[in-house]
């Protein structure tokens, strides 16, 4: 079968799955007035939900409002796949649904080591949603480490021997059951091939062994997705998970400011930071700068921007003449960007702590240890007081957004999925009041208040003090026996006095003990 003919099929699937997903909401709202015809309740007027005037009013893409059918998704999503396929019998082939490796056409913008950059690609036709998704994977920031990188992780540092198609997980999943809100947007993957945070701007020459070209590589690959359908955008949500995370505050303004210059004002981007908003804090133990897991992570940043050529916002750099590696941390740099974030965070960061070499394997932690632990989270929390929109829960974890468990967490009973979600809502919301339709107003959208959207939270954190106290927290693992450990048992590993503690926060000791058993 010719590429052209299988997306002709893959476009004839999709209209008939929106079709089908849309007679199984008619079906559902017809079994409802059934039921509320053969009630006993007073006629009223019909008005239309929030949702469909949002969707009415020109939304900006095929939204669903889930809500109704939450509690039994799975089911509903069950029924909508079988009748898809009942209208379409192509649809019970198993089409495609990877995304696609493409190589930079400007080879002059690379990998480390010289290799073309790229990226993978699963476009949707009709949709005018993308999702760009930076990779993380740390970094290197002199020759030493940076040879050791290309030595143990090469295809973070070279595309030689990429594979030609990626999966998508998480937020980058075609699968309506596993990505809910975002399943039918334009999917785009930039793999990490540069170790400089997506900040460097520096090619290889016969001085410098090694191309630091992150920047350069979001830059040409907008570019060619310009022609590829991105020129008729209405959202471009920048997202990125570690290091990816990062780069997405150090590069959301300058591809917003890109698409404005290049005539595209009318596409609305937006930042999503997964588990990049590291800390400039004070180590728990200073040793020396040898490697990246033991260097405290303003030195190691302050030798790699300058090692990276590396490149920081503007508006940043302005507030931190001469000291710019302070942009590479989320508070700081938060304040001067322009373009709308949500942030997903863990409360107890593992690669904040490993950087602050607190080691959570072998022996039970001192008392000074547990109690830096408590106050890293308390110096997180600081940092967010100014943060409208975030999902921060109180978990030991890193990264979230691609992760297949990434449904299942929740924050004062909200997932994740549905708080982003709610943050769509709030800026479509907000950009029809405001009359807003582009980049040029993204400043207004991040500032103002948005119209409140009932029963639709953004802006969550949890409160309990301590890791692992939210009881929908990813499982943790014996790094050792690779086993899962039980909220109690890891808490005894933390060396957690229960007696002690509970005087801390005035609690009856048994009263603690239901608590942690609960999750509370």
């Amino acid at each position: 079968m010719s590429s052209r003919e299988m997306e002709r099929r893959t476009g004839t699937l999709n209209s008939f799955l929106r079709s089908a997903i849309l007679l199984g909401l008619l079906q559902i709202g017809a079994l409802e007035a059934r039921r509320l015809r053969g009630s006993r309740a007073q006629p009223r007027p019909a008005q239309p939900s929030p949702a469909y005037r949002d969707r009415a009013e020109g939304a900006e893409s095929f939204p669903l409002d889930f809500t109704a059918v939450e509690g039994n998704m799975d089911n509903f999503m069950t029924q909508i796949k079988n009748l898809a396929q009942s209208l379409y019998p192509c649809s019970a082939q198993k089409l495609d649904q990877d995304m696609k490796l493409h190589f930079l056409e400007n080879t002059s913008v690379t990998c480390n080591d010289g290799s073309p950059a790229g990226y993978y690609l699963r476009e949707s036709r009709g949709s005018k949603r993308w999702l760009v998704f930076l990779e993380g994977g740390w970094y290197c920031f002199n020759k030493l480490t940076c040879d050791g990188r290309y030595e143990t992780m090469r295809r973070l540092m070279s595309s030689t021997k990429w594979s030609q198609t990626r999966t998508g997980t998480g937020i980058l999943s075609p699968l309506p059951e596993e990505n809910p809100h975002w399943w039918n947007a334009n999917m785009v993957l930039i793999p990490y091939c540069s170790s400089d945070v997506w900040s460097g701007a520096t090619p290889k020459t016969d001085q410098s062994e090694y191309a630091f070209m992150g920047s350069l590589i979001i830059r040409e690959v907008v570019n060619k997705l310009l022609t590829k359908g991105l020129d008729k955008a209405k959202v471009l949500l920048l997202s990125g998970s570690s290091a990816g995370g990062t780069g997405v505050l150090l590069n959301v303004d300058r591809v917003a400011e890109q698409l404005l210059l290049q005539g595209f004002p009318e596409v609305r981007v937006r930042a999503l930071v997964d588990s990049g908003w590291f800390l400039d804090n004070k180590p728990y133990r200073k040793t020396a700068c040898l490697d990246t897991i033991s260097c405290a992570p303003t030195e190691a940043v302050e030798r790699g921007i300058r090692y990276w050529g590396g490149v920081v916002p503007e508006a940043c750099r302005q507030v931190h003449r001469g000291e710019e590696w302070n942009c590479f941390f989320g508070y700081k740099v938060f304040p001067t960007i322009q373009s709308p974030v949500f942030l997903v965070q863990w409360l107890f960061d593992e690669a904040q702590l490993m950087v602050d070499n607190v080691h959570l394997a072998g022996r039970p932690l001192l008392e000074t240890q547990w109690r830096y632990i408590q106050t890293l989270g308390q110096q997180l929390r600081h940092t967010l007081q100014d943060v409208p929109a975030m999902f921060v829960p109180a978990c030991l974890s890193h990264e979230t957004i691609t992760k297949s468990h990434w449904l299942d967490i929740q924050v004062q009973g909200t997932s994740l999925p549905r708080a982003l979600h709610c943050w769509d809502r709030s800026l479509h919301a907000n950009a029809r009041g405001n009359g807003s339709h582009g980049n040029h107003h993204n400043n207004h959208q991040k500032h103002s208040k948005a119209p409140p959207l009932r029963g639709c939270p953004m802006h969550l954190i949890d409160s309990c003090p301590w890791p692992q106290c939210n009881p929908t927290c990813p499982s943790v693992r014996d790094q050792l026996t690779g086993q899962e450990v039980g909220v109690m048992q890891f808490l005894k590993h933390l060396g957690f006095d229960v007696q002690k503690v509970a005087q801390q926060q005035g609690l009856d000791p048994g009263r603690l003990l239901g608590m942690l058993n609960n999750g509370n």
